[in-house]
């Protein structure tokens, strides 16, 4: 019997992805033929008047209105898979919508608000999307590769198991990148995930599908995973919120990936939302669920919202280290803007002191996390592309058969890595005690910076398979820092202008320099990100809530 073709493995994908769509009642409209580069307004012309209301309703009001009978889930869970179709149709963000199991979810949500006259939980009747990697009872697992398009979840994830308890209906499964190690989403299943907002740029990854989808409206909140930024790139690239928090805070079991038991780069699991209350929604949630009773290996702490974590006393203060650049790659003049302008406002606050972070060799961070990404030399990603003969992406050869930093390492050489991470984790804590103004009676800090206030990335999304520098994000992996990434602006030609006299640093400064076209990115998104200590994930949250207060944030509109 001869082997089955990737092209035809391919094909069959997206037909079942297809089939999927066309379930849905009623049926999804069609889209112009030809289409625009920011296709964002799309979906406010097909579908009712109702639909967008419902659709560009944050996660914490449509909890509100379903908790109160205002909005019914089959009404809000149709609502989101029509726009979830359309939102295929315009980014190629979905990998299957599920619209017999969510209406069926949904109804059985209503008929328990009619019986009861109370929701069943936190998350009653709210549609979330699902990063395809992460597990579901009796679907596909394919985690981006065509050789695992035959795998299927034994079990529904323990994350998802939370959210369901607490009401929520899974509707959509979205995109990620073959061995999920790209800033990108493009694998040889489903081809290329791109942005909604300049269909010419990338989406992000290797969480891009969530991202584009909800950068259209198509879902509100949504589950993505980050090992190096694959959370906070697409929520940059799409104007969204994005956490990636602390390790062994949130519950990991039953995702599908290679190297499943790696510990030196530990992978986390995150929210992405149209809202920083939709970011503090799902965080709590699963973390009021204990979740550490069941999955050991978390730590048995819940979500600190209770009093504020800035300042003592009367009022909130908040110090801010702003990072500008980290002086490997300079970010490009929009990014450089978005900096400016928020500084600017926050500078006119009374309790917000602003300082310059210098940044404490950045370049070291990325020999050592790029080292310890892949132990094996790349070993179970050759195999899982090459067994179904697939092309190898472009990012997937870039992050692997490009990158100086993989072999094959000996039990040895991951201990001494390891002991390198652990060393630069020292230092860098002391460069954040360092930036105390006094000591307390115990020998504390104090006055030490709150957060670190930086850039996401070196740019706006790029143009497709141009994202390799990943240092402004996997910086804080290395050191499992929680970052929350929050959207500013958007990009503006006349506004960021190129630095025609800026010398480059060095071959990746060059790389990044030669990118930048105002006109090619025109529309993108501008995000910056808000850095914690480990396990100041609370802190992180609160001190953007108000920065978002003072500052007027975000400047654009993206809807």
């Amino acid at each position: 019997m001869s082997k089955i073709s990737w092209q035809d493995t391919a094909k069959t994908a997206q037909e079942y992805r297809d089939a999927s769509i066309n379930r849905i009642e009623p049926a999804v409209p069609d889209v112009p033929r030809e289409l625009p580069r920011d296709v964002t307004t799309i979906p406010e012309q097909l579908l009712t008047t109702e639909e967008v209301h419902i659709t560009q309703t944050t996660a914490e009001d449509l909890v509100a209105a379903l908790a109160t009978g205002k909005l019914m889930s089959t009404q809000v869970t149709n609502a989101f898979l029509r726009r979830a179709g359309l939102a295929q149709k315009l980014a190629n963000c979905i990998t299957e919508l599920l619209p017999e199991r969510a209406l069926t979810r949904a109804k059985y949500l209503d008929d328990f608000y009619a019986q009861h006259k109370r929701p069943i939980g936190p998350l009653h009747g709210l549609p979330i999307s699902v990063k395809e990697h992460v597990g579901m009872k009796d679907l596909g697992l394919n985690a981006g590769f065509v050789s695992w398009w035959d795998n299927k979840g034994k079990d529904d994830s323990r994350i998802l198991k939370i959210l369901w308890n607490a009401g929520c209906v899974f509707f959509a499964r979205t995109t990620q990148p073959q061995t999920l190690m790209h800033l990108e989403t493009s694998n040889n299943l489903y081809g290329v995930t791109v942005n909604p907002f300049n269909r010419n740029l990338t989406s992000g990854g290797s969480s891009g599908g969530e991202g584009a989808l909800i950068g259209l409206r198509g879902s509100c909140l949504g589950i993505g995973t980050d090992i190096g930024g694959s959370i906070r790139s697409p929520a940059a690239n799409c104007g969204l919120y994005g956490l990636r928090p602390t390790s062994y805070r949130l519950p990991t079991d039953g995702w599908a990936a290679t190297m499943m038991g790696e510990e030196q780069i530990v992978p986390v699991i995150g929210p992405l939302s149209t809202s920083l209350e939709g970011i503090k929604l799902f965080m709590k949630t699963i973390i009021t669920a204990k979740p550490w009773l069941e999955e050991a290996s978390l730590l048995p702490f819940p979500w600190r919202d209770q009093e504020s974590h800035l300042g003592s006393g009367q009022g909130k203060k908040l110090k801010i280290g702003v990072l500008w650049s980290d002086e490997v790659v300079k970010p490009h003049p929009p990014v450089i803007r978005a900096l400016e302008e928020v500084v600017t406002k926050l500078e006119a606050v009374d309790d917000v002191e602003i300082v310059s972070w210098k940044p404490y060799k950045h370049d070291e961070a990325w020999e050592i996390i790029a080292s310890l990404y892949f132990g094996d030399g790349g070993k179970e990603e050759s195999d899982a592309i090459e067994e179904s003969s697939e092309p190898w992406r472009p990012l997937s050869t870039f992050i692997i058969k490009e990158n100086p930093f993989v072999k094959h390492r000996s039990i040895e050489d991951v201990w001494h890595m390891t002991e390198r991470r652990e060393a630069y984790r020292r230092a860098y804590a002391k460069v954040w005690n360092d930036t105390a103004t006094g000591t307390s009676k115990t020998g504390e800090p104090e006055g030490v910076v709150d957060v670190i206030l930086c850039p996401v990335g070196p740019g706006a999304a790029p143009l497709i398979d141009n994202a390799k520098y990943w240092g402004y994000t996997s910086q804080w992996n290395l050191l499992d820092y929680p970052a929350l990434v929050f959207p500013v602006s958007k990009l503006d030609p006349e506004l960021d202008t190129v630095d025609k006299e800026y010398q480059p640093m060095n071959e990746q400064d060059d790389f990044n320099y030669k990118l930048y076209d105002p006109e090619k990115y025109q529309g993108a998104p501008i995000s910056l990100q808000l850095v914690g200590r480990r396990y100041d994930d609370e802190k992180v949250v609160e001190a953007l809530e108000y920065i978002k207060e003072k500052a007027g944030l975000p400047f654009s509109s993206y809807v």
